[in-house]
């Protein structure tokens, strides 16, 4: 693990903020058949600007996740895949190939275009985990594609006075730097694991939109309790200045933020852009062979 050894000065939230709205995540299935939840979709693109989608994939039957994703295109944005649990091949077109593992993270920009396979490499057992998509910015959207997978061990993580282990994917937090950070967007990403009866303060920007999907347990945080399997949305607030989560019993949740583009979103299936004309560019370049080639 990357845990760190300097001290941690813990975040002093003054405010928090409040809950929003709960969503229940929607039971649906992706790639070839691959079972999964979709908690974040695109009815929230502006809500949640600029995260774009996040699904929740957990089960021990074979049969769910053993099809995979096969070839399957991307651009304007990224995607950051969070395995808990199993193993995950990826190969694309850019010649890039990596293993993701338990605790392990998949952080891919396609910018201008990339195709590429997601397949199970297990035949049993358990798979679980998450998939983010993280918007670009319109002067990046046709960037040179990045890849890069970091282990379960480069995965800076700390533990709080209060017993909570903080797994700092992007962003910072209580002045840990994440695996990955992004200079527009600046998204942060935490996985929390609270032992029952702990308490863990998180700050955040004003201008940032914020959510958490709980997906262990129970918590209460904004004045709401939000069980496992529920994403809450924190309102944007001038003079609330983070988030105090609690837990009764143990638990997990991600905490998600990030500054939100502004700009328009235009989406056709797994092309993210800012106007139709430049989807339709891009269905041209699939469909051409220029968007890139078979993994």
């Amino acid at each position: 693990m990357a845990t760190t050894h300097h001290p941690i000065t813990a975040d002093t939230v003054q405010r928090s903020r409040q809950i929003e709205q709960r969503i229940a995540g929607q039971a649906t299935s992706d790639g070839a058949g691959v079972k999964l939840v979709r908690v974040v979709d695109r009815a929230l693109h502006r809500r949640l600007d600029p995260f774009l989608m996040l699904d929740a994939f957990g089960t021990d039957r074979p049969e769910d996740y053993i099809a995979g994703f096969p070839d399957h295109p991307h651009r304007g944005f990224e995607t950051i895949t969070y395995m808990i649990a199993g193993r995950m091949r990826h190969r694309d077109s850019a010649g890039h190939e990596g293993l993701l593992e338990n605790g392990g993270v998949q952080w891919m920009t396609a910018g201008r275009g990339v195709i590429h396979s997601e397949m199970p490499e297990q035949e049993q057992g358990a798979m679980e985990g998450f998939q983010l998509w993280l918007n670009l910015p319109a002067r990046d959207k046709l960037a040179e594609p990045w890849y890069r997978d970091f282990p379960n061990a480069a995965i800076p993580q700390f533990t709080t006075a209060d017993g909570v282990t903080v797994r700092v994917i992007a962003g910072e937090s209580q002045g840990v730097a994440g695996a990955v950070r992004r200079e527009v967007t600046e998204p942060l990403i935490l996985d929390l694991h609270l032992p029952a009866g702990s308490r863990h303060a998180q700050s955040l920007p004003a201008a940032a939109n914020a959510f958490l999907y709980t997906y262990r347990g129970e918590v209460a945080v904004g004045g709401g309790a939000v069980p496992a399997g529920q994403l809450a949305i924190f309102a944007n607030s001038a003079t609330a200045d983070g988030v105090v989560i609690e837990a009764a019993r143990d638990s997990r949740v991600l905490l998600v933020a990030g500054q939100p583009l502004g700009e328009p979103i235009v989406q056709y299936g797994p092309f993210v852009m800012n106007t139709q004309a430049e989807i339709e560019q891009a269905l041209r370049d699939f469909r051409s062979g220029r968007l890139g080639t078979a993994a």
